[in-house]
């Protein structure tokens, strides 16, 4: 199972074409297309709040995104548990609280591969793998995770 960091989502919906965009756009639609994504509750919070703050984006084009996006990909909330286990981390691997907290709750979901470019490329915490998708050297294990589309 794989997860996504909210800047990912944030690149997916920007207008630019640059590398970041495209890159993140492929890999939603990867997610959507082989039902190996899942989407975290905060992670979505997280994309609402960069949109309406720094995007300037309506507030009901932000809910027909995440709409869609929850049609197709299952979304996970953040229990009691993943608080205790995020402050853990936080003591422990000196991760940023909100960064743990996203870990907390992709670990219990499942998530093997959290793509993130904010956290420690390969660093592996309790079976999650933090894998940045913008370095060429993770291409190969992100075509594995998240296999390419046969459609063109």
């Amino acid at each position: 199972m794989v997860s996504s960091d909210t800047n990912i989502l944030v690149y997916a919906t920007a207008a630019s074409r640059d590398a970041k965009a495209k890159r993140s756009r492929d890999l939603v639609v990867r997610g959507m297309q082989t039902g190996l994504s899942i989407l975290l509750l905060q992670t979505l919070a997280e994309f609402s709040n960069v949109a309406i703050r720094k995007a300037g984006i309506p507030i009901d084009d932000i809910r027909a995104t995440i709409d869609a996006w929850r049609a197709v990909l299952p979304v996970q909330a953040a229990e009691d548990g993943d608080l205790t286990a995020a402050l853990d981390a936080v003591k422990a691997y000196r991760l940023g609280f909100w960064d743990a907290m996203l870990w907390a709750a992709a670990q219990r979901a499942g998530v093997r591969h959290l793509l993130t470019e904010d956290l420690q490329d390969g660093f592996v915490l309790q079976g999650v793998r933090f894998v940045n998708p913008f370095e060429r050297a993770n291409d190969r294990l992100i075509d594995e995770i998240l296999p390419p589309s046969t459609c063109n």
